[in-house]
């Protein structure tokens, strides 16, 4: 059984949750969009400028070959915090919409013709939506669609159908709007199935919950640094190496060739082939000490806090608003991430959001970057609260009292 977390002692560690706002204590419930990061990370990020950095791959100075070192452990602890067997399937991108693009440009341009389809979800994010519709734009592909349940959660029920003749499907492990955890064991195996290539865009999956890139089954997944306590400037894809091989350059540049002459170029091996100039070196740096202060908790020790404390947190909003709140997403909180997607009846989510701001309660208010998902439900925006490591049942009770106060506001 995990050890519960201390959430007093980690808070502790988040030097911007130390802070007043209106009189009241700072309350950050939009670890969705970007987590926050503790001291560990930011003192060896600054600690690698301080004494390591240099650029990397390049020169053969002791300084140099410390940092190429350095950034090389980031790589090999990102491979193992995700279960990879070959470090050089990770390759480091600016942030997970990057990673996605490199599959759509590289991947999908190599082996998207006009007919193919592209199988997308209704739950994504358009960082997962958007590059697929420009490379079905420019290869004449065609789009699919999963639709979602009423509850927010994917309707898998004619799967197979979509998946009939498929190239590939890019969908989410986890949604960053009803907190859904999608079947990805089911949705994978359809895929390979139909002989389609799966995409997962894992950012909320992998903060949050033990990943194991190997048992997903996936053939490449993507997420972000600043979403998991890392630093904001680092992404990361995961592919197996048969296929990053296979694949041509999505970047062109220094760093990424064996050879260039008048005549062209030959590509690296990955997975310099797609880290074109210099890289995101002291994120990476960031990034791991991010890895290692997660481990030090345990990701189901993690896991755990977030269940037990979505549960208490729909619970309290559901006692102290009743049917004037809606929650989307599935109501059994072992089925979603920390994700509260609200709406306040007869109060625009930006208005929710300021209210909640005057209370020192951080939460996101608008269409999270998923506007299909929001013209499925009928809405143009939502107040998104989204809980991690350093939020506990105060929390969820301060963002119950600022919307008990946000409701009374606008009943005057």
């Amino acid at each position: 059984m995990s050890q519960a977390l201390d959430v007093a002692a980690i808070k502790k560690d988040f030097p911007v949750l130390d802070q007043v706002q209106n009189g009241r204590r700072l309350v950050f419930l939009d670890s969705a969009a970007s987590s926050q990061r503790p001291v560990q990370v930011i003192d060896a990020m600054s600690d690698f400028y301080n004494t390591t950095y240099a650029n990397v791959h390049r020169g053969v100075y002791r300084l140099a070959e410390e940092s190429t070192n350095r950034y090389e452990h980031a790589r090999r602890n990102v491979a193992r915090f995700i279960g990879a067997t070959n470090p050089n399937e990770v390759v480091f991108t600016k942030n997970a919409t990057e990673a996605i693009n490199l599959v759509a440009h590289s991947w999908g341009r190599a082996n998207l013709r006009s007919g193919d389809a592209i199988v997308l979800s209704i739950l994504d994010h358009h960082a997962n939506i958007v590059p697929w519709q420009m490379v079905a734009a420019e290869t004449g592909a065609e789009i699919r669609w999963i639709p979602a349940t009423a509850d927010g959660q994917l309707d898998l029920s004619d799967l197979d159908r979509l998946l009939d003749g498929a190239k590939v499907l890019a969908v989410t492990a986890m949604s960053n709007v009803t907190g859904a955890i999608t079947p990805t064991d089911t949705l994978v195996a359809a895929a390979k199935a139909a002989g389609a290539v799966t995409v997962l865009d894992a950012c909320q999956y992998v903060p949050h919950l033990p990943t194991d890139v190997v048992a997903l089954g996936a053939d490449f997944v993507c997420f972000s640094g600043h979403k998991m306590l890392g630093p904001s400037g680092i992404g990361v894809l995961w592919a197996p190496m048969e296929l990053l091989e296979a694949m041509p350059p999505f970047l062109g540049g220094g760093g990424m060739i064996l050879n260039v002459t008048v005549d062209g170029f030959t590509p690296d091996a990955p997975p310099a082939r797609f880290e074109a100039g210099t890289p995101p070196i002291t994120e990476a740096i960031g990034l791991s000490a991010a890895i290692d202060y997660l481990d030090e908790l345990g990701m189901e020790a993690i896991r755990a806090h977030e269940v037990s404390l979505t549960a208490y947190a729909m619970r309290k909003l559901s006692a102290e608003l009743g049917d004037s709140l809606r929650i989307h997403g599935p109501s059994e909180p072992a089925q979603r991430g920390g994700v509260l997607s609200i709406e306040l009846e007869g109060v625009h989510a930006h208005d929710v959001s300021q209210v909640l701001d005057e209370h020192a309660v951080c939460v996101r208010p608008g269409h999270h970057c998923a506007k299909p998902l929001m013209k499925f439900f009928g809405v143009a925006a939502t107040a998104r609260a989204s809980f991690y490591i350093y939020n506990d049942e105060s929390d969820a009770d301060a963002l119950a009292d600022a919307l008990v106060a946000a409701r009374d506001f606008f009943a005057l």
